[in-house]
């Protein structure tokens, strides 16, 4: 029997059996295969501690995806419950209002936090469990249930401000800069899927079940994905920072202190223009929001099933769109990206008001949720891009704080011009804010300086 170092360098000879390719050798010569591989080990066996959290990321945006597919549902069940307008728009502006309230203050006391992924993981879970408290509700009251319900959110304002906070904060500690995209583009792309086919499950479900029992179920039905999301959000590694010295302000007048914070947005050019731009958008998108379930349900009389598809439409598309915003974004730059989805965000809410049917609306929500991908990854970096890195929690505080106040505002004008005039006029006004801000973005060029080459 030859010895090894017989073998000629060629490899065996004729006589000699050839050998067998391993496993890894026959999956190797196919690139389906491969993929499915590396797919596998990502999930279960990540070699580094950021790709352990982009695995986290990723499983929980399904949990979130589930819940929030399960949420699309909540205000047409306040407009079926008999709700009114006011109480519809309550949903949106409760928030904004705890936000404006509390935000600032938020942000300082997270200053002094060792490690943000706690409080992140826990607020989340405790806004994600009011949907299953939403579901048992009729059980109580249905006379009552809509003023109940909102009742219940508005507990839930307090979280969710700790949630808008955190969750930009977290998400930057993950990956560096130029990696933004791609983490996001990713985690929403999942988000977006799971939420398309939970809501086209959900649209056929509440067909089956007669009312209210049929929303109950749904939302008591949420608890999975919030039980999903809080095991691996809570599960997320980023490194302690020591706590930061607070800003000279705690204990001074409130005019000193408001003189100390002009200083600071002075020192910090690039986020004070894009924080300040971005309002009169945030503007026009927050406006039209609570009108939509109205307009579907009281003017065109759309069944559940068919809400499904459009909420569906407009997520589903996601998993493609961020995607492709993300490679645009690499080629043309931040400030294109933001200038062509500004612009075709601005469409959406005009469209809408020509139409007299429902059918149309899935059509137009597809393209609206291509845009608005765009929108929402520009503005994710943005804000962390000219954030500075110290007493950062406080700065994006700043930023939600402006968010809220867009968000509070916004439904709140929407209501009072579809009391006063129409549905279809806010609609319309709300496009013309939404072209008002593209031209901010234009003239101030904002996302210019922002533009970073993925690795």
């Amino acid at each position: 029997m030859p010895s090894t170092s017989s073998i000629p360098p060629g490899g065996p000879s004729r006589d000699q059996e050839p050998s067998v390719p391993s496993l890894q050798g026959r999956i190797a010569n196919f690139p389906t295969l491969r993929y499915v591989q590396n797919l596998w080990q990502f999930f279960t066996n990540p070699c580094t501690t950021e790709e352990y959290n982009v695995r986290n990321v990723v499983i929980d945006s399904i949990g979130v995806g589930l819940a929030s597919g399960i949420g699309t549902f909540l205000s047409v069940f306040l407009v079926r419950l008999g709700a009114s307008n006011f109480l519809v728009s309550l949903l949106t502006s409760m928030p904004a209002l705890t936000g404006i309230l509390l935000t600032l203050f938020i942000g300082r006391r997270l200053e002094m936090a060792r490690n943000l992924v706690p409080w992140f993981s826990r607020a989340r879970l405790w806004v994600l469990l009011t949907y299953v408290l939403t579901g048992l509700v009729p059980f109580v009251t249905i006379e009552h249930a809509p003023e109940v319900i909102i009742a219940v959110w508005a507990l839930a304002t307090l979280p969710q401000t700790v949630t808008a906070v955190t969750f930009t904060i977290v998400m930057g500690a993950i990956v560096p800069p130029q990696r933004r995209f791609y983490l996001m583009s990713r985690r929403w792309t999942i988000l977006g899927a799971t939420s398309a086919i939970t809501v086209v499950i959900v649209g056929q479900v509440l067909g089956w079940i007669v009312f209210p029992l049929n929303y109950q179920v749904i939302f008591l039905g949420s608890f999975v994905g919030g039980l999903i999301s809080y095991i691996f959000s809570s599960s997320l590694i980023i490194p302690d920072s020591p706590p930061k010295p607070p800003m000279p302000r705690d204990k001074q007048p409130l005019g000193k202190r408001l003189q100390n914070w002009g200083k600071v947005l002075q020192s910090s050019k690039d986020f004070t223009t894009f924080t300040s731009s971005q309002m009169l958008f945030r503007l026009g998108l927050a406006l039209p929001l609570p009108l939509f379930p109205i307009f579907w349900v009281r003017n065109l009389q759309t069944p559940d099933n068919w809400i499904g598809l459009i909420n569906s439409a407009q997520t589903g598309v996601l998993m493609i769109a961020y995607f492709f915003w993300a490679r645009v974004s690499r080629r043309r730059g931040n400030r294109f990206v933001l200038l062509v989805c500004a612009a075709g965000v601005a469409l959406y809410p005009a469209l809408t008001a020509l139409m007299s049917r429902y059918e149309p609306l899935v059509l137009l929500a597809s393209i609206a949720g291509i845009f608005q991908a765009g929108v929402d990854l520009v503005f994710f970096d943005l804000v962390l891009s000219t954030c500075p890195d110290d007493h950062r929690p406080t700065y994006i505080s700043i930023y939600q704080t402006t968010v809220h106040v867009t968000s509070l505002v916004g439904p709140m004008m929407g209501v009072l011009i579809a009391n006063i005039f129409s549905i279809q006029a806010a609609f319309i006004l709300a496009a013309m804010l939404r072209l008002a801000g593209f031209a901010v973005f234009y003239f101030l060029k904002i996302g210019a300086r922002t533009e970073y080459q993925e690795s």
